[in-house]
């Protein structure tokens, strides 16, 4: 009985490793490739940029700045914003109720 358990688990442990390599990654976190670790040290820098720029874009140029500003414009006039109007915000609604005559 011991001895079919050890042959199942031998026989099933490399199928159970490749599965969970991916939540083993993580655990890692050191990289052996200069490449990927070069890769990593960016996107930690990124992150910081990121969090520092305070959900704007991060370290743009004025051409960027001016670009997504016309971008905004297209997609404003497109759905029919007003100038100025917060298109992020959910429409209010007013509805009335019709005028019924009475009987």
């Amino acid at each position: 009985m011991i001895t079919q358990v050890i042959m199942n688990l031998r026989r099933e442990a490399p199928v159970l490793f490749r599965r969970n390599i991916g939540i083993c990654a993580p655990a890692l976190q050191k990289a052996t490739d200069p490449i990927q670790q070069l890769f990593l040290d960016k996107v930690r820098e990124y992150g910081k940029k990121s969090k520092s720029a305070g959900g704007n874009l991060v370290e743009p140029s004025p051409d960027i700045e001016r670009e997504l500003k016309s971008e905004l414009a297209k997609v404003t006039m497109q759905y029919g914003g007003a100038a100025g109007e917060d298109m992020t915000k959910f429409p209010d609604f007013k509805f009335q109720d019709p005028k019924v005559d009475p009987i």
